[in-house]
């Protein structure tokens, strides 16, 4: 499952190239947001007989510059910013699970330890306790009944412990392969959302469609918490 969470990393960071590529035409569409947005504002300042603020004219030439090196200065930053949470969420996963496998060896040690102690149950544990007590039996008509049903118990303890350890690794997979299927998606949208980011830069230096930044780092922070969150959730189920 690991080396599948890696193959997912390595996917995303050959992606990422892709974004600088989109980069071309965002600052086309930048650029011509840019000159209808300060010819817009400075006309509405000259119109109105009031002196020309300059500081609302830089968001355009913000935003151009985030455009030109949006891999490095926009993913770059976000990805520093949110990987720790990642990486403690997952440790915490980690150090759960850990302490899970720990108990759970614990408890069949116990149960076994438990089983050995009873002289009824002792033979269903233990091979050598089950030949010493083979031993001990004759070859009359009842022993050989006695014999039967010891292979019997023995067998059918050894059934159950097999499906319920069966049992015990086919949720421990789909356990996995949740957190693997939430990182799927998670890096899929992550990956178009990346790749589509300078066009969104791009589309907020127009007058009135601001809200598509906020929209887009809205979205990205929130898709990229998926898999911590996931991790939580895993975390107070171990």
């Amino acid at each position: 499952m690991e080396n599948l969470h890696e193959v997912l990393r390595t996917l995303y960071d050959e992606m990422m190239p892709l974004a600088g590529s989109m980069a071309a035409v965002a600052k086309g569409l930048a650029g011509l947001g840019a000159l209808f947005y300060v010819a817009l504002k400075v006309w509405q300042a000259l119109s109105r007989a009031e002196p020309i603020d300059v500081f609302p004219l830089l968001r355009p030439f913000a935003l151009g510059i985030c455009i030109m090196f949006f891999p490095t200065i926009v993913l770059g930053t976000l990805n520093a910013v949110l990987s720790p949470v990642v990486k403690g969420t997952h440790a915490i996963l980690d150090s759960q699970v850990i302490d899970l496998n720990k108990l759970q060896q614990q408890k069949d040690q116990l149960e076994k330890e438990a089983m050995l102690r009873n002289p009824e149950t002792a033979y269903l544990a233990s091979d050598e306790e089950f030949d010493k007590k083979l031993e001990e039996l004759g070859w009359s008509p009842s022993d050989l009944v006695t014999m039967t049903g010891m292979y019997m118990e023995k067998g059918m303890y050894e059934l159950k412990k097999g499906i319920r350890d069966w049992f015990r690794e086919l949720l421990e997979v789909l356990f996995q392969a949740a957190a693997l299927v939430i990182d799927t998606i998670r890096t899929f949208f992550l990956i178009v959302l990346s790749i589509l980011g300078p066009i969104a830069f791009a589309i907020s230096v127009w007058d009135g469609f601001q809200s598509t930044l906020t929209q887009w780092l809205t979205r990205y922070v929130s898709i990229y918490l998926w898999l911590p969150v996931a991790d939580l959730f895993s975390s107070m189920l171990a």
